[in-house]
C-alpha cells in the first residue's frame, strides 16, 4: 500500500511499500505536480500512457518495395517506372524472395562475391590461355632452332671471305636461328623443354578450361541475373550514389 504524505502546505509526496523515504510529486515531472494531479482526476489533463520504444527491425527490401509501390506518384517510382514496368518490378520481387535476398547490404555483398568469383573465372582462363600462347609461341622457336642449328654451327666454325659468303648463301637460316636464340635467352631458359613436354602442358590447360568455362558461363549468368535484381530495387527505392556512399561508409564502421 502506498502511503501519501503531505511534507508541507506546497508539496505533496508518497512513499512505497518498504520504501526509505517520501518522495515528492513534482519531482517526477510537470504531469505529477499537484495541480497536475489534481486536473487528471477531474479530467482536464490527459496523459497518454508511455509505451517501450520499438525495437529497430532488420531493413527488409520487400516491405521497402511495398511501401514505395504503394507511392505510384513518388518521383523514385515514376523515374523507375519510365524505363521498366510492373512485370519487371514483380520479378524482381520474387527473385529477392526465392533467393532470400531481403536485405540491401545482404544483396550487396551477393552481387560483389558474385563478382569477385565471375572475375576470378575469368582470370585463370585468360592466364591458361596465354600460357598456351606462349608454349605455341616456344614451340614454333624450337622448331626454327631445330631446323637451322646445323647450319648455324657451320657458320660459327668459318671466318673471313668463306664466312661471309656461307652467310649469303644461307641468310634465312641463319637469321631464324638467332632470332631462336633471343627469344629463348629472354626466357632465361638455360635448357630447352622437350616438344612432347610441352604438348602434353597445352593438353592439359586445354582441358581445364574446357572444364572451367560451363561454370564461368553459370558464374556470368549469376552475376548478371544479382547486379540486375540490385539495379531495380535501387531503381524501386530511388537510391541515389550519394545515399549508397552513406550506407557502405556506415556499413564498414
Amino acid at each position: 500500500m502506498v502511503t501519501m504524505a503531505i511534507l508541507s502546505a506546497k508539496h505533496l509526496a508518497f512513499k512505497i511499500p518498504n520504501g526509505k523515504r517520501f518522495v515528492r510529486c513534482n519531482s517526477l515531472g510537470a504531469d505529477y505536480s499537484e495541480t497536475a494531479i489534481i486536473e487528471r482526476i477531474s479530467g482536464k489533463r490527459i496523459v497518454a500512457p508511455r509505451t517501450k520504444a520499438a525495437v529497430k527491425s532488420k531493413p527488409n527490401l520487400l516491405i521497402d518495395i511495398q511501401a514505395k509501390m504503394q507511392q505510384v506518384s513518388s518521383p523514385g517510382f515514376e523515374r523507375w517506372a519510365k524505363i521498366f514496368n510492373l512485370k519487371e518490378m514483380a520479378k524482381t520481387v520474387i527473385y529477392l524472395q526465392e533467393n532470400n535476398l531481403t536485405n540491401l547490404g545482404e544483396l550487396e555483398k551477393t552481387c560483389d562475391a558474385a563478382s569477385q568469383k565471375f572475375n576470378d573465372f575469368g582470370n585463370q582462363i585468360k592466364a591458361a590461355e596465354q600460357r598456351m600462347k606462349d608454349i605455341s609461341e616456344l614451340q614454333r622457336h624450337i622448331g626454327t632452332y631445330s631446323k637451322t642449328r646445323e647450319v648455324y654451327v657451320q657458320y660459327r666454325k668459318l671466318t673471313g671471305r668463306k664466312r661471309e659468303k656461307f652467310y649469303e648463301q644461307h641468310r634465312s637460316e641463319i637469321t631464324a636461328c638467332q632470332a631462336a636464340k633471343r627469344y629463348f635467352d629472354s626466357l632465361g631458359l638455360k635448357k630447352l623443354p622437350s616438344i612432347q613436354s610441352l604438348k602434353q602442358e597445352y593438353a592439359k590447360l586445354e582441358a581445364e578450361n574446357k572444364k572451367r568455362y560451363p561454370e564461368y558461363k553459370q558464374t556470368r549468368e549469376k552475376m548478371i541475373e544479382l547486379l540486375t535484381a540490385k539495379n531495380n530495387v535501387e531503381r524501386i527505392l530511388g537510391v541515389t550514389e550519394k545515399e549508397k556512399y552513406c550506407d557502405r561508409q556506415q556499413g564498414a564502421r
